[in-house]
């Protein structure tokens, strides 16, 4: 085979793989991000999935309902690197995005404090769940999926989905009631 051939057989792939992981690519990027609690984690395991369906393209192509599969996929490759002791997934999350478009001037400042310490408290207190109840909760509550579809992207019987769904909410919400600022973090007088 001439070496055009291979380039042009390469890149009609590569674009095609392109076409169809494109559409994806933002959901499983805030997938993995709710997975790790960090950006540059979320980065690294998008591109891991990436570099490993590559290969598989054709068989992609013949998937029905591509993203609760891709989903899948995604959850079994951060529960493979949990088990290999990769970086930790409880790292605390450093890149807290407050709410700024919609505050009026008056309110503005004080509404970004408030707004900005709620959501660190909730990242915080989400980054203490274990994984399991972490990648639940992110992809039932927070991205939407059913539990009929979560029974098959975790292969886990929808009464097992349902218990470890009431106790990942309950944790979450013992997380969140505790004293909002550990004695390291209080300022003294």
């Amino acid at each position: 085979m001439s070496i055009v051939k291979f380039w042009s057989r390469t890149a009609d792939n590569q674009n095609r793989f392109e076409d169809l992981m494109g559409p994806h690519i933002d959901h499983l990027y805030r997938l993995s991000y709710r997975f790790t609690g960090s950006r540059e984690d979320a980065e690294d395991l998008v591109q891991d999935l990436l570099l490993k369906l590559y290969p598989r393209q054709q068989e992609i192509e013949s998937i029905e309902k591509l993203r609760p599969w891709l989903a899948r996929v995604l959850y079994r490759l951060f529960i493979d690197r949990v088990r290999q002791g990769g970086r930790s997934v409880l790292s605390a999350v450093e890149d807290s995005e407050a709410p700024d478009d919609q505050m009026d001037q008056a309110a503005g400042i004080e509404a970004l404090v408030e707004g900005t310490l709620t959501q660190e408290r909730l990242l915080e207190s989400f980054a203490l769940l274990n994984e399991d109840q972490r990648a639940l909760l992110a992809l039932h509550d927070i991205e939407g999926y059913t539990l009929a579809e979560l029974a098959d992207v975790l292969d886990t019987p929808i009464g097992t989905l349902k218990s470890r769904l009431n106790r990942s909410r309950t944790r979450l919400r013992k997380l969140l009631s505790r004293e909002p600022f550990q004695e390291s973090r209080r300022v003294n007088s």
